[in-house]
């Protein structure tokens, strides 16, 4: 009897859209139906491994350098592969979701490096999955324009020579993809993000000069690194290209992915080309494992925390040494300002900072680094300029002065701030502003200057959880109780309605955004992430 045919993937409660006929063929389906069959069952066992951590963290209030993976750090003699041409300088990467005029305005912006963003910077609605998969692929051959119907600005592609790289990041391995599902199970958006764009653009990108490269969010541990280098080589295989052209800069967003930094790059050293360090969602993790670890894992106002504070300094520090040490680059973290059109002197503190942020991971070691707004890039390309000059980086700066314990990436007690009244609003007011953007389908959405994107949002609501729940008391004397959250938050709302007036309240989500906030920040089961739940209400 022959075996039964492999279940078909079906497009499931999507309205059509223009031209999606380009993206989900026949045959790109049936490779996202592979990957999904093969790669889905260990991602699930990886999910449910995280839950068992976590349970660990909670009962034990520590981290270490993992014992059984000794020897893979111990060993001086591996390296990750050569970086590629088009990804040897990354002096300035730029960041932003796939939308037309963001994929235009980021590959002319000047930077080496475009992040074309499919996670935390876009909300995954059916529109956004898909069309921004076609808007990467219009762009590499050059059929992608765009006019603005309010300005009448129109927007083209600089010559290839001026282009950005682009490295695109999928979602995380938490988040499904409700729309495409095999045998009624939904395929995870880590795969579809992934296998739409390597299926029909990793071989125009050779023919470019360039490849498929992705960067790796929301990675937890090596064992994760190693599904992804699993699905890497079957791709390749798949489509019939090189293996290792694939290449991955991993994001170390996560607590415990700080203690694996060199076993992740050992497990995917034939595809990495580097790690970088974030903030928000780095911050996030924190509260999130050590959340009931009581008053010393308490983080003050969000902004308080600058990449300066010695637990943030301990783990960067550990970051450019470990991807020096094996050869791969070294990315710093995001310069999220917005300038604004009408006040001089606003941009002009707020470049200072950005400039002595980027000066200090230059000088640090770092090979480049973020920013969110092409207005930066100057700004952040001055900065490793200085330091770089013609070098396409600095990995032959080895930083062997460092010395990072594991106690040192968790002594969250050694910044000297704490909770104020004005963080707990601040963190109110970006998470319903931040959300009810989302609703809309918008990732990425400026609020009091800031590029914000789902990490802001995370680390908002966990900081209210966290200090309710570690019964903080603000420099006001007030402690912080899920009755005050709720008053701070009726405030906001109140405040918002007579800022934009009430026919633009009424067409927005605010209220709706207003109750997911106050629900994933009180209730007593805390949510690992926000935007699964977020989800559940996100039309399209």
């Amino acid at each position: 009897m022959s075996a039964p045919a492999p279940s078909t993937l079906a497009i499931v409660d999507a309205e059509p859209l223009p031209r999606q006929e380009e993206v989900l063929t026949d045959a790109a389906l049936a490779f996202v139906a592979e990957l999904h069959r093969r790669f889905t069952p260990r991602r699930d066992e990886l999910l449910a491994r995280r839950a068992e951590r976590r349970a660990e963290i909670a009962r034990t209030s520590t981290l270490d350098f993992l014992p059984e993976t000794a020897a893979i750090r111990a060993d001086d003699s591996w390296k990750v592969a050569p970086a590629p041409a088009a990804l040897n300088d990354r002096r300035v990467e730029i960041t932003g979701p796939t939308d037309r005029k963001m994929t235009i305005n980021a590959l002319n912006s000047g930077a080496k490096v475009w992040l074309a963003d499919f996670e935390d910077a876009s909300a995954p609605t059916w529109e956004n999955v898909v069309l921004g998969q076609l808007n990467l692929t219009s762009a590499y051959t050059r059929t992608i324009d765009f006019t603005d119907e309010r300005t009448g600005k129109s927007y083209a592609l600089r010559p290839d020579a001026e282009l950005a790289t682009v490295v695109m990041r999928p979602r995380g391995w938490h988040l499904d993809e409700r729309h495409l599902q095999v045998d009624g199970r939904p395929v995870p958006g880590a795969l579809v993000d992934f296998g739409l764009y390597f299926f029909h653009n990793a071989q125009r990108l050779l023919d470019l000069g360039k490849g498929p490269y992705f960067y790796l969010p929301k990675t937890e541990s090596h064992l994760e690194a190693r599904l992804w280098n699993e699905v890497f080589v079957f791709a390749q295989d798949y489509v019939g290209i090189p293996q290792g052209t694939v290449r991955a800069t991993v994001l170390i967003e996560t607590i415990t992915a700080a203690y694996e930094m060199e076993e992740i790059l050992y497990e995917l050293r034939d595809h990495a080309s580097g790690l970088n360090a974030g903030r928000w969602d780095y911050l996030f993790s924190i509260v999130k494992n050590f959340r009931d670890g009581g008053a010393r894992f308490v983080l003050p106002d969000r902004n308080a925390v600058t990449m300066t504070a010695p637990f943030m300094r301990a783990y960067t520090e550990l970051l450019v040494r470990t991807c020096h040490k094996r050869g791969a680059h070294a990315i710093g973290g995001m310069a999220a300002f917005i300038p604004s059109r009408r006040d001089a002197e606003v941009n002009k503190v707020a470049f200072e900072k950005v400039r002595a942020d980027k000066d200090r991971e230059a000088g640090d070691g770092f090979d480049g680094s973020w920013v969110a707004h092409p207005d930066l890039v100057p700004i952040a390309m001055e900065s490793f300029d200085k330091v770089l000059g013609d070098r396409p980086n600095q990995k032959d700066r080895l930083r062997e002065d460092v010395d990072v314990k594991a106690a040192d990436l968790i002594a969250v007690d050694s910044l000297d701030a704490k909770p104020t009244y004005a963080g707990l609003v601040n963190a109110v007011q970006v998470g319903i502003r931040y959300i009810e953007a989302w609703l809309r389908g918008l990732g990425a959405v400026a609020i009091f200057n800031l590029m914000e994107d789902a990490a802001t949002a995370e680390i908002s609501r966990s900081q209210i959880w966290q200090w309710i729940n570690a019964e903080v008391v603000l420099d006001n004397g007030e402690q912080v109780t899920a009755d005050l959250a709720r008053k701070v938050a009726a405030e906001e709302l109140a405040n918002i309605r007579a800022e934009i007036g009430d026919e633009a309240f009424a067409a927005g989500n605010w209220q709706q955004a207003h109750d997911l906030l106050l629900t994933v920040s009180l209730d007593e089961d805390y949510a690992d992430f926000l935007t699964l739940p977020a989800y559940e209400q996100l039309k399209g």
